[in-house]
């Protein structure tokens, strides 16, 4: 019998899409409920396209970009954003760099301003990059070598997984490949991947879309036209047998595993990937989730559990080749086999008995709450929507993601876990070295 399906609610985000003569890519979205706007400038560049010797350079020059620009010094990004009672950042994923404010509405002008001038050029200089590299460093220090499990399982398990250096890398970078970056390094990699035709722009919020438009063009029209380069083929093709790998942390107080399974395309067969996204969320999301339920509660093989799609956790923004990923911290002397062959069993026995009554619908609600949630604000709206331009060529995708999500049914979430097999897995151990 099947189960009953979720009732998801269905936004209606208006989309006005069209492309400079330069090649940027501009979409706007007008909400106007509140004076505020969101801004996100995405560029086509990320930890898969940095070259051998120069890991962690697709993060490096993210920090670059907020140097100093052609014609603004060195922190007057800070300066005129803050000062406009705004915020901003930039972040550095696996296939894109996103850079984004928010915004009063009346501070439009002021946000495209600053990402029109340092599209342009970026203040690349000796003093910069030397500056950048000791934080980035020191980033590393924070958030890796000095964290009890730093890095796991997002910089430990793919090159478990992958043999490709784009796919196994190090995205963070070492200190030998980051101290030896050179000003022209960055100069040749701003030049290559900063090119109007390899960006999206995007705004969403309290704009009028013809007077938006018109200061689009009119800071944005001039930057020199260049093409996007051609994105490398990263594919790699599936695990035939298991990959299993072994680390101490000596911070770690307690074991860890993390084990992952290649998914289809997310871009080419988008069908065919959303339930894993869904299974992923039946089995970790919650306390009535599967596994939650039996390794947590029921068997406490397992102090604590979680599930996504994505080495960086976010299923709507990642190209092939990507994974499910399952990760797990254990009591003290915990018993890593046990937890994996656990896995196993429930991913089994959800493939042959299928959902019980009303686990579908619950899981789905809860997934498109969180996705309507994430993109209430505008400036999850912006982001979101320039890297389904980006990416597809779709930024109204994000109106149908919670259907979608929705439309998955049991059939296709029990044939996605039985394609779960030991055999296509690949999987990390965190010993734990800091046990007292």
């Amino acid at each position: 019998m099947p189960t009953r399906r979720a009732k998801i609610p269905a936004t209606k985000y208006p989309v006005e899409r069209f492309v400079l003569d330069n090649g940027l890519r501009v979409v706007l979205t007008p909400d106007r409920s509140a004076p505020v706007i969101g801004v996100a400038v995405v560029y086509d560049v990320g930890i898969r396209s940095e070259p051998e010797g120069r890991t962690g350079f697709a993060h490096l020059f993210e920090h670059l970009m907020f140097q100093g620009s052609e014609n603004l010094e060195k922190l007057a990004h800070f300066r005129h954003v803050q000062g406009a009672g705004g915020t901003f950042n930039g972040s550095t994923h696996l296939d894109y760099t996103d850079y984004f404010e928010t915004l009063p509405s009346n501070a439009l002008e002021r946000a495209l301003f600053l990402e029109a001038d340092r599209m342009r050029g970026p203040r690349l200089t000796e003093e910069n990059l030397r500056n950048q590299v000791d934080v980035v460093k020191e980033e590393i220090r924070v958030n890796v070598l000095n964290r009890p499990y730093g890095g796991f399982p997002w910089l430990t398990l793919p090159p478990v997984m992958f043999d490709t250096f784009p796919n196994a890398h190090d995205g963070y970078g070492s200190f030998v490949d980051l101290e030896s970056a050179t000003v022209a390094d960055a100069a040749d990699f701003f030049r290559h991947y900063y090119a109007s035709g390899n960006a999206v722009l995007a705004v969403s919020g309290d704009i009028d879309v013809a007077e938006a438009a018109t200061l689009i063009e009119r800071h944005f029209g001039d930057v020199p036209a260049r093409p996007a380069p051609e994105r490398p083929d990263f594919a790699e093709p599936d695990l035939t047998a298991e990959r299993r790998s072994t680390y101490t942390d000596a911070l770690a107080p307690l074991p860890a595993v993390a084990g992952a399974w290649r998914v289809p395309d997310p871009i080419t067969d988008f069908a065919g990937y959303l339930p894993y996204v869904v299974l992923a969320e039946v089995l970790t999301d919650g306390d009535a989730s599967r596994l939650v339920e039996r390794m947590v509660q029921r068997d406490r093989s397992v102090t604590g559990l979680g599930g996504y799609l994505g080495f960086m956790g976010d299923p709507f923004d990642v190209r092939d080749p990507t994974a499910l990923l399952l990760q797990a911290h254990l009591p003290p002397g915990g018993d890593v086999d046990k937890v994996l062959r656990t896995i196993d069993e429930e991913l089994d026995r959800l493939a042959t008995d299928g959902l019980t009554e009303g686990e579908l619908a619950r899981t789905q609600a809860r997934m498109a709450t969180h996705l309507l949630r994430d993109t209430d604000a505008v400036l999850g709206r912006a982001l979101r929507m320039a890297v389904l331009e980006q990416q597809r060529g779709e930024p109204g995708l994000l109106n149908e993601l919670p259907r979608l999500v929705g439309d998955v049914t049991e059939d296709q979430v029990r044939a996605a876990a039985a394609t779960l097999r030991p055999e296509r897995r690949a999987s990390v151990e965190v010993v734990a070295g800091g046990q007292k």
